[in-house]
């Protein structure tokens, strides 16, 4: 985290110090009561960490592509990092630039990851779009002094502009494409975290983009402005859901990197103790919009850069947790798995939101991917390789 950064945080904190938080204003009965009728949601777009059903049924949908007589399948896992998600664009448009990038079956994102899912997942037509969202300028305002809300709002700042950007790239048109993606088979799903029920929800974007509609639009924004809101930094997002009386509550969501840092491979297949073979050719790539390896610097004395640190150490923490995870998955069952992400050393802070930033780290990724050095091969026919110092080209 950049010194302007924790300096403009350490001002933060003392005022909030000095004046009261905002706070929302919610009753404690499992959420803000719309009604008293019972409501039955007949969607299907929401996928809760503890419905063991659903999760088994999307574990089964993504496992039978990897024996299916059609192409070999491959899968995009997105990140979370905040500002960091520029470098992933670029790594997607560098990508594109190659002439090898895949038309995935499954793209996945959280937090930031989320905001890039969407364009990403629709192809290489969408990468004006993808790019102008990150380096286009609009995102330096995000936590600027016009956005501070501590005196009226649960966060730092407000999510005005970061609502704003989403609502003009998510557009009536954006869903009707992902929703005819979503009729060949391929999956868009977003990650958020529900507090109230302190779980993982994943959010199965093309059958929701397929309902259509105003309400189908809103929720789609409404998603993934959830699942970009970094908790303390911007406010959470209140959601309709169904309380265990079955009746319409709000639900509390906020940053999906909070229970997880990316999905890759669904837990419960994880955890599986028996081997699900993939067919040759099938990939998992995972871009972390971050850098994984640790390094040492001097942690000032001061509560901000203590909490940036701690905060920063936990995320490489959990990222490399899960890597491991699933690259213990990918090599049980011969599938491929790559991942890219920023340069252990190089220059990058996730809440460094300035124009010149993204547009530099925008510019590494692209580069990175461009010239064939942004995705490392974590496995190969001879054995494990961890090293992830070897580059390789996309395909293998």
């Amino acid at each position: 985290m950049s010194r302007r950064i924790i300096l403009a945080l350490s001002g933060l904190f003392a005022a909030l110090a000095l004046c009261a938080c905002g706070t929302i204003s919610r009753p404690d009965d499992a959420g803000m009561r719309l009604s008293a009728q019972v409501w039955r949601p007949v969607d299907g777009v929401r996928i809760r960490a503890s419905d063991a059903a659903r999760i088994d049924a999307l574990s089964a949908d993504i496992a039978s592509r990897f024996s299916a007589p059609a192409a070999p399948p491959t899968i995009l896992a997105l990140s979370g990092g905040g500002a960091n998600g520029a470098f992933g664009a670029g790594v997607i448009v560098g990508w594109t630039e190659t002439g090898r990038r895949p038309t995935f079956s499954v793209v996945t994102g959280v937090s930031t990851g989320a905001l890039a899912a969407p364009f990403v997942f629709l192809g290489p037509d969408w990468d004006d779009e993808l790019k102008a969202v990150y380096t286009g300028g609009r995102t330096s305002a995000l936590v600027s002094a016009r956005n501070f809300a501590a005196l009226v709002a649960p966060s730092l700042f407000s999510t005005r502009s970061l609502s704003g950007l989403v609502d003009d790239y998510i557009t009536p048109e954006l869903l009707t494409q992902v929703a005819a993606e979503h009729a060949k088979g391929r999956r868009l799903f977003i990650v958020t975290s529900n507090l109230d029920a302190q779980e993982a929800v994943i959010w199965d974007m093309g059958l929701l983009a397929t309902q259509g509609g105003p309400q189908a639009l809103a929720l789609f924004r409404k998603i993934m402005l959830a699942s970009a809101s970094i908790p303390g930094v911007f406010p959470p997002v209140l959601i309709d859901g169904v309380g265990e009386d079955g009746r319409a509550i709000h639900e509390m969501h906020v940053d999906g990197g909070v229970n997880t840092p990316f999905l890759g491979i669904p837990e419960s297949m994880l955890l599986a103790t028996s081997a699900q073979p993939a067919r040759p050719g099938t990939a998992l790539y995972v871009l972390i919009n971050g850098q994984v390896g640790s390094d040492y610097q001097v942690t000032r004395g001061t509560l901000p850069a203590i909490l940036a640190r701690s905060y920063d150490s936990m995320s490489k923490s959990t990222i490399r947790i899960g890597l491991a995870a699933n690259l213990a998955f990918a090599q049980r069952n011969g599938m491929r798995m790559f991942v890219a992400a920023i340069p252990d050393g190089a220059p990058a802070s996730s809440l460094d939101f300035s124009r010149a930033s993204m547009a530099a780290l925008f510019e590494r990724g692209r580069a990175m991917a461009a010239s064939g050095e942004a995705w490392k091969r974590l496995n190969g026919d001879e054995g494990l390789d961890d090293s992830l110092e070897r580059p390789a080209a996309p395909g293998g």
